[in-house]
């Protein structure tokens, strides 16, 4: 079983046998209802005519490999991967309250320890009351240390401290849990500033990663979240959260053409091993 077989597939591929208007025209329909969005699935649907027809495609088998590797292609956005070039690498988790981030700092951490990466977690996220103390039990469950401070301590001090231990013990990778809200942008902006200013200070020559975690559940309004955090933040990737049999999927497609941000991780249920490295062509074929 694929690690993406929780994904809702798109039953239209199943319903037809030739490439008809009319499947066409179903298929932009069950694209948008995936989440898609208008402009993204007119640029996919419109290429998988162009390619079908210069390769003198007209079953629906064919078109769906075709589509495949359409899809595929439209999530191949910037380097996938995490960037953990420098020592300490830094890698600063944001995103609005609700949608997993601790979470998905946790299994990003068990990850990297599985890996024999040395782990700091950085509970800089100080203004949600005991969002350290869950932070703390993922630190102890994956058998990696945190740096915290009491509630409503500057997260830029917290921030300060774990680099400061990271590199007293040579560590590999500090990943930072921020404050979960974008009600005011520049606050948000100042705070992510403060931030980068430190970690200019403590650590100069450290890779640096800003990962937004996204509830793919929200659709559309993820999208938006996503397109204010960009302009707020710089996000260098996305990790999308609870994409499951209700989810749909085709949000993460959205997310890399309309914001040229790469999916860099995918999780499909609350396991520890349900978040992994994102896989465009695997996401493809269970979505198709």
């Amino acid at each position: 079983m694929g690690f993406f077989d929780k994904i809702k597939k798109l039953a239209i591929f199943s319903g037809f046998t030739k490439l008809t208007d009319e499947f066409f025209d179903e298929l932009e329909e069950s694209l948008i209802l995936a989440d898609m969005g208008m402009e993204t699935t007119m640029k996919a649907v419109e290429e998988l005519r162009r390619r079908t027809k210069a390769n003198h495609i007209k079953d629906v088998e064919g078109g769906r490999e075709c589509m495949k590797e359409i899809l595929a292609e439209m999530l191949q956005v910037g380097d996938l991967s995490l960037d953990l070039s420098g020592k300490p690498a830094v890698v600063l988790f944001i995103g609005v309250n609700g949608v997993g981030k601790t979470t998905t700092i946790g299994k990003i951490g068990h990850d990297l320890k599985e890996q024999g990466q040395k782990v700091i977690f950085a509970a800089a996220d100080t203004f949600r009351a005991a969002a350290a103390e869950q932070l703390a039990i993922w630190a102890d469950r994956c058998g990696v240390e945190i740096v915290k401070q009491g509630e409503g301590a500057d997260p830029a001090a917290v921030v300060y401290d774990s680099l400061t231990a990271a590199k007293a013990r040579k560590a590999d990778v500090v990943l930072i849990d921020t404050a979960g809200r974008l009600h005011n942008k520049a606050n948000l902006m100042n705070e992510l500033n403060k931030i980068s200013r430190v970690v200019d200070q403590v650590c100069p020559d450290s890779s640096r990663e800003t990962l937004l975690v996204l509830d793919a559940t929200t659709g559309q309004n993820g999208l938006i979240q996503a397109k204010q955090f960009k302009e707020a933040a710089g996000i260098t990737g996305i990790a999308l959260t609870k994409l499951d049999g209700t989810a749909k999927g085709g949000i993460a497609i959205a997310i890399a053409q309309e914001l040229g941000v790469p999916v860099k991780f995918a999780g499909v249920g609350e396991g520890i091993d349900d978040l992994k490295p994102f896989d465009p062509a695997a996401f493809a074929d269970a979505l198709i």
